[in-house]
């Protein structure tokens, strides 16, 4: 038998399917994706700590004195040229400890224009002066000060949280004689948080894997509403937990640490050197503003 035209040009031309439609991440899946985000980005933090960086070798508690005298100096002066040179020393300090530039850029510019925007707002509109279309010049000159402080701030925070551990950290405000109940929050809030967000992973992965097909928006509301009285109660619950369980180990109120702490001539240099730049920042302040 021989095929005719038809079949000739049927498979001549083989049918092509049409490419399957991608289907977009449920809102359950990018949540438990947010949760285990920020998990890895807390555990790659710490490796920052754990690298041989300049400040990574310096004492802690010197370290923690250096970043008080900067943040001190940078919330009292009102001189741009003053804060821009304490945000260029950060830079070169995050620089000489490994850090990524554009990793500490992110993480700290990403979210402040936009808070600390939020609180300036009212200034541009209503301190009186000279205008600029509809905004006051001692506004924007106000703003972007204040701006640059909180800037500034946080980036000193986030650059001492990343190349220091956390229990260095907790120590060093013990041995400058921190009150002991704030050390004790501190030290809970942080074990807590990590013990928080992978009991919320796991509620949200047995969601995901004991559902079948899609559901409808008053289900998944009627679901979170549930979940998050559960979680709530949980996280209650837990808190006992991780409270006893950190008694029956030995705790005493005070945090303890493998590392010895040593101040040494580097240390003292460092310190010096630090507050030197602080005093220069605020007598900068002073002449230009």
């Amino acid at each position: 038998m021989t095929a005719t035209t038809e079949e000739r040009s049927v498979l001549s031309h083989p049918v092509v399917k049409a490419p399957a439609k991608k289907e977009k991440p449920s809102w359950l899946e990018k949540t438990v994706a947010g949760i285990a985000e920020s998990i890895q980005r807390a555990v790659f933090t710490e490796e920052h700590a754990r690298k041989d960086g300049w400040l990574q070798k310096v004492d802690p508690r010197a370290k923690l004195i250096m970043f008080l005298a900067l943040v001190l100096a940078s919330s009292i002066t009102g001189s741009i040229l003053a804060l821009a040179l304490l945000y260029t020393v950060t830079l070169v300090a995050a620089r000489a400890s490994q850090v990524p530039f554009d990793f500490f850029v992110k993480r700290v510019w990403v979210g402040i224009p936009l808070f600390a925007g939020i609180v300036v707002i009212p200034s541009l509109f209503f301190i009186p002066g000279d205008r600029f279309l509809v905004f006051s010049i001692p506004g924007l000159i106000s703003a972007v000060i204040f701006v640059a402080r909180v800037g500034v701030s946080v980036s000193l925070a986030v650059l001492l949280v990343l190349v220091t551990p956390w229990a260095d950290v907790l120590k060093s405000l013990q041995a400058l004689k921190a009150p002991s109940i704030f050390i004790l929050l501190l030290s809970m809030t942080y074990r807590y948080i990590f013990l928080f967000l992978r009991s919320a992973t796991g509620l949200f992965e047995a969601r995901k894997s004991r559902t079948v097909g899609r559901t409808s928006g008053g289900e998944q509301r009627g679901w979170i509403t549930a979940s998050m009285g559960g979680l709530m109660h949980r996280s209650f619950k837990m808190s006992n937990e991780v409270y006893t369980a950190m008694l029956a180990r030995g705790f005493s109120g005070q945090v303890r640490s493998y590392n010895s702490y040593r101040m040494k001539g580097g240390d003292w240099l460092a310190l010096a050197v630090t507050v030197i730049i602080a005093a220069v920042a605020l007598t900068l302040g002073q002449l230009v503003k």
